[in-house]
């Protein structure tokens, strides 16, 4: 029988039967369900709690989510949200979350959804625990995303999720099944009730403007493959939320993206061994690495502050020489490079150029340097003889 149909036909147990019960901080109405006070995951407005169901006697999650008072208020708002509620239950897929039973406790001014618990946590929790995982495994959560995703768009009218990230997708690590959950935010695609909800970093630009269709899960299931791969939050370099807010209505894309490799972006950095003579007849040595139209040069007897010189074709199509000072200390190769794509307005792929750059200078000056990048192949030209300090930089 399933769950959702046996919830209807279980009546409340006998107050000798509940008192029987030991450990449990409530139950559901009907007597079927037993919460506990272990919390298994948490959010601003909700919290999930381990459970159990006695009919079926296995371990369920509640959620349970705070109403706001202007919605208690509003007999529109509380109609909406039952049905939103009722129309969770109707969801039957094997790549979305199976839901047992909900119900809306207007003296505790909360919402609470039974569903099913899925042992490994979410698909974030999962990801930051398992730091080696194959692309193969990869590309197999996301048919299974996808395929979650394809069902609720098949919809009449469709649903969208609009809140689709790693932390709203489950997975059970024993076997691989991953599931699409956390449903607080779906609605029918109306669009005259459309409003923007949702996580920033994972929103889709035409979100922010209220027109929008499906494809905004499409945009957020693509930011999840990102952080799976990567294992950093979207936007991570930016200061504060205005700062993101700005960089996703402009559409200007992650710098976690160009931390990710690709075929067509996967040139070798070449170094070499520069001997300098200044004017004085003083001697002394740097390195200067090249990666397609991308030069930088550095002294190699530069302690906690260095000095770099980066040569590059601007958008003009002329080449700019510009030297800027690198705090080992306090910067990364990551945030100079966007920084410097931003204010030279060079292409978005220029920031993984220049902090491969940057990193494999690091690593020849500091050996235990941490580089935020992957370098790829890094090969040595030898000994370039010497070069006055104005030949190595043009």
């Amino acid at each position: 029988m399933d769950p959702v149909e046996a919830e209807e036909q279980q009546t409340e147990p006998p107050d000798d039967e509940q008192q029987d019960e030991e450990g449990y901080a409530e139950t559901d109405p009907a007597g079927r369900f037993i919460r506990y006070d272990e919390i298994v995951g948490s959010g601003a407005v909700k919290t999930v709690y381990k459970a159990f169901d006695k009919l079926e006697g296995v371990e369920v999650a509640w959620s349970q989510a705070w109403i706001d008072d202007s919605v208690m208020g509003s007999s529109e708002k509380m109609e909406q949200l039952n049905t939103e509620i009722q129309l969770l239950k109707t969801l039957k897929h094997k790549n979305i979350e199976k839901l047992f039973a909900s119900w809306v406790d207007e003296e505790k001014k909360t919402v609470n959804i039974i569903t099913e618990l899925f042992t490994s946590g979410s698909l974030r929790q999962y990801r930051r625990k398992h730091k080696k995982v194959n692309m193969k495994a990869m590309k197999r959560w996301a048919i299974q995303i996808l395929t979650g995703l394809e069902y609720l768009h098949s919809q009449m009218p469709a649903i969208i999720h609009r809140d689709l990230k790693c932390d709203n997708i489950f997975i059970n690590g024993n076997h691989g099944k991953v599931k699409i959950g956390d449903f607080g935010l779906a609605t029918f695609m109306q669009q005259q009730k459309k409003s923007i909800k949702g996580t920033l970093e994972f929103m889709a630009p035409e979100l922010l403007t209220g027109h929008y269709n499906e494809l905004v899960d499409i945009y957020s299931f693509g930011m999840c493959m990102l952080e799976m791969v990567t294992c950093e939050y979207p936007y991570r370099e930016c200061q504060g939320m205005a700062h993101i807010f700005k960089n996703v209505f402009q559409g200007k894309k992650p710098a976690a993206l160009y931390r990710v490799e690709d075929a067509e972006n996967d040139g070798s950095i070449s170094v070499s061994l520069i001997k300098n003579v200044s004017e004085d007849g003083q001697r002394s040595a740097s390195f200067m690495l090249r990666k397609g139209e991308f030069l930088l040069k550095g002294d190699v007897n530069a302690a906690n502050r260095v000095d770099l010189w980066l040569r590059f074709r601007d958008p003009s199509g002329c080449f700019k020489n510009v030297e800027f000072p690198f705090d080992v200390n306090e910067d990364n190769s990551l945030s100079v490079s966007v920084e410097m794509v931003e204010q030279f307005e060079l292409p978005q792929e220029s920031i993984l150029i220049i902090a491969q750059l940057i990193d494999a200078f690091l690593l020849i000056l500091i050996p235990e340097w941490m580089p935020r990048v992957a370098l790829g192949q890094v090969v040595s030209e030898g000994v370039n003889g010497c070069a006055s300090p104005s030949a190595a930089t043009t």
